[in-house]
């Protein structure tokens, strides 16, 4: 590591998608609050994802990343976020038939408050106004002052992400994660789709499974105390997570204790950028979103810079191509990583390449797009002499009406009904379920 390197050194360097705050010692007041307060995560919590990370990209477990595209304030209630622990704990279960080895599960949630725009302004008619870039900034009502970021929201994030992140730990903890009885398993939305008599084998394998285990093994399925569940959101808003950058006792250099795996977006990916001078510095395992828009070179700069060691675990790279642009640019992805000795871990993000707009203007993504470019992701790694070790799906718990497809067969018209989402679509439960169910069969036609 440059020893130039503190968790405030990423000042000197180029930062984009920063909001602009109208009172700068406002906002230092609130860094300064927020550098005091106790955190959020531990670095033994850091370290065992680390170690199950490496073991993931050695084949030997598959990571499931979920969770929301950017989480609202509102949103931190005990009823949504026990469907979405809900969901998250059942794909595990579901991808364990398929990949016969253990799941790291790691939820987007907790922190994933802020979100990168295209745009730093919004317009409407006459009037222009900041964009929206999550409730950790601003506020999506189309007002000035909703608009205008509040260097108090950082506090109110960091409280509403320990709020979530205790709610989580309870439950994972007292007996929510014992998914042994079969009646967790919503599958009345299984008979609109060829694949129901599948869906319903696997789901009876998956209780079969557990009662053996409880039955002749003698032991607990889904014992509370070994479920582990880890957090991640893009490291986007630097203050924010400097200010819960810090040393811990009989561990060396700096951790990130807002949250276990951050990770590097495709707009802030900078080599030479202040998002790689602030991630280079810290210990926690690092997820880097790539893409058609990434270069080889680029790419390489971006492995030398944040992992020079090559150390297991260290880094995860994200692709996210799209269904159409897959085929001609993971196959140079894959190949410029492994010609240079490197071994990261290989995650599959099918939702962000499949984004497109309705004539009405709502974002959408197909269902169809989304599993064709898993699928066909595995087999591209595969042909490579690489494996994919891991998916990142954008989802929600709720009956959200957001992406189109699945077996119920949404269409455009249906998008009105429920959709919530301020930023990007999530499948909803039954579509997240559903890809679920279709990856386990995937990885076990290839076994």
């Amino acid at each position: 590591m440059n020893p130039a390197w503190t968790p405030e050194s990423w000042r000197g360097k180029p930062a984009l998608q920063q909001p602009s705050y109208p009172d700068p010692a406002a906002l230092q007041s609130a860094l300064d609050e927020l550098r005091a307060l106790p955190p959020l995560v531990t670095s033994w919590e850091i370290v065992a994802l680390r170690e199950q990370l490496a073991d993931a990209a050695a084949g030997r477990r598959f990571v499931l990343q979920a969770g929301d595209c950017a989480e609202r304030f509102s949103d931190c209630t005990p009823a949504r976020i026990t469907r979405k622990l809900k969901v998250l704990l059942q794909m595990s279960l579901v991808l364990v038939t398929g990949a016969r080895k253990p799941v790291v599960r790691i939820g987007r949630l907790g922190g994933q408050y802020a979100k990168p725009r295209s745009e730093d302004l919004e317009t409407r008619g006459p009037v222009t106004l900041p964009s929206y870039r999550g409730d950790l900034i601003n506020a999506p009502e189309f007002t000035p002052a909703a608009r205008t970021p509040d260097p108090q929201r950082l506090l109110r994030g960091y409280e509403r992400a320990g709020l979530t992140l205790n709610f989580l730990r309870a439950l994972v903890k007292g007996g929510f994660a014992d998914l042994h009885h079969p009646e967790y398993f919503d599958l009345e939305w299984v008979r609109h789709s060829p694949q129901a008599e599948e869906y319903h084998r696997t789901a009876a394998h998956i209780t079969e499974a557990l009662q053996f285990m409880e039955n002749i093994l003698g032991i607990r399925a889904g014992d509370t105390d070994r479920i582990d569940f880890f957090t991640a959101h893009e490291a986007l808003h630097l203050g924010y997570e400097s200010a819960q950058t810090r040393r811990v006792p009989h561990r060396p250099g700096f951790f990130n204790l807002s949250a276990h795996f951050p990770w590097l977006g495709i707009r802030t990916a900078q080599p030479l950028g202040a998002h790689v001078e602030y991630l280079r510095g810290i210990q926690n395992p690092i997820g880097i979103k790539v893409g058609p828009q990434t270069s080889n070179g680029q790419l390489l700069s971006l492995l030398d810079i944040l992992d020079p060691h090559n150390l297991p675990g260290r880094l995860s790279l994200i692709h996210r191509c799209g269904a159409q642009n897959l085929n001609g640019h993971l196959p140079r992805l894959i190949t410029t990583v492994r010609r240079a000795g490197r071994t990261p871990l290989w995650i599959c993000d099918p939702m962000h390449g499949n984004t497109r707009s309705t004539s009405t203007g709502l974002k959408t993504r197909n269902f169809d797009e989304i599993q064709d470019e898993l699928e066909r992701s595995f087999d591209i790694h595969s042909s490579l002499g690489s494996q994919l070790g891991g998916v990142h799906i954008e989802l929600t718990g709720e009956d959200v009406t957001e992406c189109t497809g699945g077996a119920r067969g949404l269409s455009e018209s249906d998008l009105a009904r429920a959709y919530e989402s301020e930023v990007d679509p999530r499948l909803n439960y039954e579509q997240s379920i559903e890809l679920a169910f279709l990856i386990a069969r995937k990885m076990k036609s290839s076994l």
